[in-house]
């Protein structure tokens, strides 16, 4: 039975070959950050308040004017396409039926125009990395704007790639060229292997404007994460004169910096480290959400990744003072383990233990959960 995550990731080792599974859970280093982000979130204890009418519930938010159905998102991860054809249409209407956001990633493999137009009436956010050509970066916010996505999300704590030693021990890299032991891999793992060679090796789709396809190097220039190290605060004024709707800043730890994306005229942040992916000595997400929160005083909406694996960790984030939580690795386990359906089981996980968290700590709205509700385990 499927009954947490952790499920979903255990089918999706079984399902994906090696260098695949690697390349989704890994994280930076010696992997510590990875871990600190969920041991953190566990080390929160929940506090309830009793006797509380909870007959009636709303878990839903509103944020830049759209209606959400739960404080969960589905987070920006490259690559989909390797993990199951189609994976980034499959996250987003996953998300859509869900009634809660999804963000593409720049590094996705399917035609951001493609992916808006099969969840329509979902929320589509786009995530966006400037790299060191920012013509690229400007036909994807131009194409972006005219599909009709809802925000833009840039990511900021990419100057250079992590060090991800599993992908460098795997030669994961393009062009990819397997080794002896990657290729006995994939025998062993015929149905991954069976998808991909009907459907080709996915690509970096949207970094050209055209329906052609784009050069090996510039896909292996985002893969390697070789983006523009000249990018500055100064330089949202670019974006702002590209993009008009709600643009967010990705990637946050420190406090000064929100208050610096704040006097840049942002309108929201997302804490992220992403997914212990960059520096693996950064403190987790949830550890560095509260001085967050008091250094912008509930002036622009504040979201979070990193580590949630149950819908309780969202709760403890809510209660901290984030709008709300996206998550990364347990929808790209649920796209490995059944395509679309996974990711719809997942996403009804977190949703369904959000609302038996909020029942059970008397809460009845995402308002009424607060700092009182949360005890550090000392």
């Amino acid at each position: 039975m499927m009954l947490r995550t952790a499920d979903f990731r255990t089918r999706a080792r079984s399902r994906l070959p090696r260098f695949v599974f690697d390349y989704v859970d890994g994280a930076a280093e010696d992997e510590q950050c990875i871990v600190r982000n969920e041991t953190d979130l566990r080390s929160l204890h929940l506090l309830p308040t009793c006797l509380r009418d909870t007959t009636e519930q709303d878990m839903s938010i509103e944020v830049f004017g759209q209606r959400w159905a739960a404080p969960v998102g589905i987070a920006p991860v490259g690559f989909a396409g390797l993990v199951r054809p189609g994976g980034d249409a499959m996250l987003a209407r996953a998300a859509a039926s869900a009634g809660v956001p999804f963000v593409l990633s720049t590094a996705s493999n399917e035609r951001l125009e493609l992916v808006r137009s099969g969840a329509a009436g979902g929320m589509q956010w786009l995530q966006l990395y400037v790299m060191s050509d920012r013509a690229i970066a400007e036909q994807m916010v131009r194409r972006a704007k005219s599909a009709g996505y809802g925000a833009l999300v840039l990511t900021v704590d990419v100057p250079v790639s992590g060090m991800r030693e599993r992908d460098l021990r795997n030669g994961f890299k393009l062009p990819f060229r397997p080794g002896v032991r990657t290729l006995a891999d994939l025998v062993t793992h015929p149905a991954w292997s069976l998808s991909m060679a009907f459907a080709g090796s996915p690509g970096f789709v949207n970094l050209s404007d055209g329906t052609g396809k784009t050069s090996p190097q510039l896909q292996a220039a985002l893969l390697a994460r070789t983006m523009d190290r000249s990018l500055t605060w100064e330089s949202l004024k670019w974006l702002r004169g590209l993009w008009d709707g709600p643009l967010l800043v990705k990637g946050l730890l420190h406090p000064d910096d929100a208050k610096r994306a704040l006097a840049h005229g942002v309108d929201g942040i997302v804490v992220s480290n992403h997914g212990g992916r960059q520096l693996d000595c950064v403190p987790s997400t949830i550890s560095a959400l509260p001085a967050i929160v008091q250094a912008l005083d509930g002036r622009v909406p504040i979201f979070i990744d990193g580590g949630f694996r149950r819908g309780s960790d969202v709760v403890k984030a809510i209660a901290l003072g984030a709008t709300a939580a996206f998550v990364g690795r347990p929808a790209i386990w649920g796209l490995a383990a059944n395509g679309e359906a996974g990711v719809a089981a997942t996403l009804r996980l977190f949703i369904d233990e959000f609302s038996r968290t909020m029942t059970l700590l008397g809460a009845s709205r995402v308002s009424d959960v607060q700092p009182h509700h949360v005890q550090k385990n000392v």
